[in-house]
């Protein structure tokens, strides 16, 4: 990537991603039909179809990144985040039926084989599509990198799957028509609907899992409590609840501290704990409550 864009915030990286993506998706569909409908190609169709609804999930995921990044406000204090994962939910589904209509007409095709025609034209397209493909997810893995983006991951797990796509109806054409076998075209049409169906089974685990605010990896969840033990002060660490909506992450704890403390010197010890733990996680919302040692609200240790 370039220094331009290295110095562009997560936010205007995830909005250039969705331009790209949606560019890129329009060409490929313009291209893919004209030679689609000169080859009869099964392998061809879905791959057709699947630049399709990606062009459609591409427009929703643009939609969906505008408004996850639209800041919070009075009817949505905790901001927009959600529209993400429920973008990708709703991508699953489009993947989903794509993939049954291919199947379909794969089988029937098995059924009753019809021969390809102008399959050197298709293979070419399909190599210029996977170049473009190509350079498109690499941009798209960079901004997933920068900004944890779940809608761009979504979109990208299309693309990805279109590169590999590409190459099976590469090869597809190529033994449909250099070696006299009809049976390899709906074969491999077949084989994507089965990739695209897992694919959209997985989308749909992921967002499901946003939506009903899994906590973060476990690993990061062990890094937080123990960034807050490191200060001096903190016995322990108990309530540790995390969630994420969108970019914003949000970490809520409970401190244990010496009950013979000033609330001046707990509440300096917090923002202390806050402040280092937000270094690790820059930008998370975080809450963070006092607990006397002793009392009976106290929980099990984190970890223990």
């Amino acid at each position: 990537m370039s220094d331009t864009h290295q110095h562009l915030p997560p936010s205007k990286l995830m909005r250039l991603a969705t331009y790209a993506a949606m560019a890129s998706a329009a060409i490929l569909v313009t291209v893919k039909a004209v030679v689609y409908f000169d080859s009869n190609s099964v392998a061809l169709l879905s791959s057709l179809a699947d630049s399709a609804l990606d062009l459609f999930a591409s427009a929703l995921t643009f939609l969906a990144v505008r408004v996850a990044l639209t800041p919070a406000d009075a009817d949505h204090s905790f901001g927009h985040g959600k529209a993400e994962p429920l973008s990708a939910l709703g991508q699953s589904a489009f993947i989903g039926g794509s993939a049954v209509l291919v199947m379909v007409e794969g089988v029937s095709r098995l059924h009753s084989p019809a021969p390809t025609q102008d399959n050197t034209a298709g293979i070419l397209v399909m190599i210029a599509a996977s170049v473009v493909t190509t350079l498109l997810v690499a941009l798209q893995r960079y901004v997933i990198r920068q900004s944890g983006s779940m809608a761009i991951s979504a979109d990208s797990l299309h693309y990805t799957g279109d590169l590999l796509m590409n190459v099976s109806v590469i090869a597809a054409l190529f033994l449909s028509s250099y070696f006299g076998l009809p049976w390899i075209d709906p074969f491999f049409g077949i084989g994507i609907s089965v990739f695209m169906l897992v694919n959209a089974a997985r989308l749909a685990t992921q967002a499901v899992r946003s939506l009903m605010d899994q906590e973060l990896p476990e690993a990061d969840r062990r890094r937080i409590t123990d960034v807050a033990l490191q200060h001096p002060k903190v016995k322990r660490v108990h309530e540790l609840r995390t969630r994420t909506s969108g970019l914003q992450k949000f970490i809520q704890m409970h401190l244990v501290l010496d009950p013979a403390l000033s609330l001046l010197e707990a509440h300096r010890i917090t923002d202390d704990v806050e402040k280092a733990v937000e270094s690790e996680f820059p930008g998370a919302d975080i809450i963070i409550h006092q607990d006397p040692d002793g009392i009976a609200e106290y929980h099990q240790p984190v970890g223990a």
